[in-house]
């Protein structure tokens, strides 16, 4: 069929009103719930509500400035790039932390619904609603010295080169942008204040890898020490969740283990104890035999646990008798097992 060109323009017309269809963008209807406080007039947080129509393209960010110039201009929050790359705007919607400038609002819907709570990333060092207070964050970077520490050529004749070996070693530990993401979404720093947390011990990796750094022993140490330092992470995994440019601080916090087992900077002790029970327990069975696990770190220091587990028999969660008759198996492939430990173990426990 031939059309006319008056034909073909009401056409095209028809198609952009069509487009600009509430229905056509898929907007929804959000229901926004916010925390809201202010450290020099408000003795509690409370929260407030907003409903806006939301559509496909709108990000976090594009909500939280919605809340400022359409519903109430003295709303706080922080934001700067609007590109991923300086973490400035990094808060919680329903207790998942994103950088507001990355995330997509209805693909958070499609995962909590048509309300979404917008909270800052540690509602005890709130000031100003989304804006806290991050200066345990910083602190906390400051002392794993996160920059390299040389004694350098003052007038160098030529650039310090570096092997792609030794480049890939930093796994991707260099793309952290500080935004705190896996700092406030830890739980051992939750209840431990002390504990560096997953974002330093990210730098701590970082500037301990590279062959340039001279402050290496200095870091290890530091990061070996129980209470703050890598032995205290729990492997619970929220940081891999949490953390937006995808880092795994997991993975850089057991290479500091090892490190320090293979520097001889690892000191003896119920933490490390237990990470020589994990590789005794598989040489021996190829399996975890956590009672033996748990016998060998604490030693007569078990005994402390006897509360705990006296409630947990009572309430059916051992049962004593059955575990002292219980034979621990063998893996029909304990040889082949013990060979890959003993060709992949980097340093003796």
């Amino acid at each position: 069929m031939i059309h006319t060109e008056e034909e073909v323009i009401k056409e095209v017309l028809h198609l952009n009103e069509e487009e600009h269809r509430p229905d056509f963008a898929h907007t929804r209807k959000v229901k926004v719930k916010v925390f809201r406080f202010n450290v020099e007039t408000d003795y509690l947080p409370y929260y407030k509500t907003y409903e806006m129509k939301v559509s496909k393209d709108e990000l976090i960010l594009d909500l939280l400035n919605r809340i400022k110039w359409e519903h109430d201009g003295s709303f706080s929050y922080r934001r700067s790039c609007r590109h991923g790359i300086c973490g400035a705007c990094a808060i919680k919607v329903n207790g998942k932390a994103v950088l507001a400038c990355k995330e997509n609002a209805q693909d958070l819907v499609k995962i909590f619904g048509n309300e979404l709570v917008f909270e800052p990333q540690s509602q005890k060092r709130a000031v100003k609603d989304m804006i806290i207070d991050k200066s345990d964050f910083w602190e906390k970077h400051a002392a794993v010295k996160p920059y390299v520490e040389a004694t350098v050529d003052p007038r160098p004749t030529k650039e310090t080169l570096m092997t792609p070996t030794k480049a890939e070693q930093f796994l991707e530990s260099d793309y952290c942008i500080q935004c705190g993401a896996c700092h406030y979404s830890c739980p051992a720093l939750e209840v431990n204040e002390d504990y560096l947390g997953p974002a330093a011990l990210v730098s701590a990796y970082r500037f301990t890898i590279d062959p340039r750094d001279e402050a290496s022993e200095e870091r290890l140490e530091l990061t070996s020490q129980m209470g703050i330092g890598v032995w205290d992470c729990v492997k619970c995994n929220e940081c891999v969740e949490a953390c937006p440019k995808e880092i795994n601080p997991i993975e850089k916090i057991t290479k500091l283990h090892n490190m320090q087992f293979e520097q001889g900077i690892a000191k003896r002790n119920v933490a490390t104890k237990h990470a020589e029970g994990f590789v005794r327990s598989i040489k021996k069975y190829g399996y975890l035999d956590e009672q033996d696990i748990v016998m060998y770190s604490e030693g007569l220091g078990v005994v402390k646990h006897m509360s705990e587990a006296i409630k947990m028999i009572k309430a059916g969660k051992i049962h004593p008798f059955d575990v002292m008759k219980k034979k621990m198996p063998r893996s029909k492939n304990l040889d082949e097992i013990q060979k890959l430990i003993k060709i992949t173990q980097t340093n003796k426990l």
